[in-house]
């Protein structure tokens, strides 16, 4: 993938995707540590690709590109617990096997918001040099969650850092609201709207996780569950996992 041109910008808009394809066969996080005690959002993220049930075309398309070696950078934008985050680290798992934990760099903008960071943290780790160890992939790659909540100042500055290291890094940008993000950064970026997830989708996903903690929720509960996120996976395992807690 080093040497390989990114694709040309372009701008997909997912829509919910149809009630047909549920959610089968998401193995909960075996690295997570404190098993049952952690939280199901890590516990049970998809791990692979395959994986994701919902937004297929845009995890296709991603999938297609990381198989031709001519991923981009790229932009996911939507609401929150639509996916976004897990389709990148199901990317770059794919991509870095085992060496996973050097060949990323994640920051979250919303604590790391300003501009030293992308001078410092993002700057040395996209300039210094790749030891993949064997990886499958020697380019590396930069998430940066809650994009949007980053300076202005910073984003003009990641947009220089993104042009210099463009044959090294690949950066992907996660955020809730696009129009937040700079147009130069933008556009040097294939942009993915996760919209929020079909009922089905989440009902789906909570069947699998209240069959596998063995828990009591009737079809009743479920609903309301649904209901109640809105299309937002994680807020409804938070609030499953919150009623569990308060029931121990």
């Amino acid at each position: 993938m080093a040497g390989a041109t990114a694709a040309t910008p372009m701008d997909i808009d997912a829509a919910a995707p149809p009630p047909g394809a549920a959610a089968k066969g998401k193995a909960p996080l075996s690295s997570t540590p404190g098993g049952r005690a952690a939280p199901w959002v890590e516990k049970y993220r998809p791990q692979s690709l395959g994986d994701v049930a919902a937004h297929r075309d845009i995890v296709d398309t991603i999938d297609r590109l990381t198989n031709e070696n001519r991923l981009p950078h790229l932009l996911l934008y939507g609401p929150p617990g639509t996916g976004k985050t897990s389709t990148i680290l199901a990317v770059a798992r794919k991509l870095y096997g085992s060496q996973y934990g050097n060949m990323i760099l994640e920051l979250n903008a919303s604590d790391e918001r300003g501009i030293d960071v992308v001078r410092q943290q993002i700057q040395d780790f996209a300039s210094a040099r790749s030891l993949s160890f064997g990886a499958k992939q020697s380019v590396k790659m930069v998430l940066l969650d809650e994009a949007d909540a980053m300076t202005k100042d910073a984003q003009f500055a990641l947009r220089r850092v993104i042009e210099k290291h463009t044959r090294s890094t690949r950066f992907a940008l996660i955020c809730n609201h696009v129009n937040k993000i700079i147009p130069a950064l933008q556009s040097r970026c294939t942009r993915f709207r996760f919209a929020p997830l079909d009922g089905t989708h989440v009902r789906e996903r909570l069947k699998h996780i209240i069959q596998s903690e063995g828990l009591d929720v009737d079809d009743g509960g479920l609903t309301a569950l649904v209901r109640l996120s809105n299309g937002d996976m994680r807020k409804a395992l938070n609030i499953l996992q919150s009623l569990h807690n308060k029931n121990m």
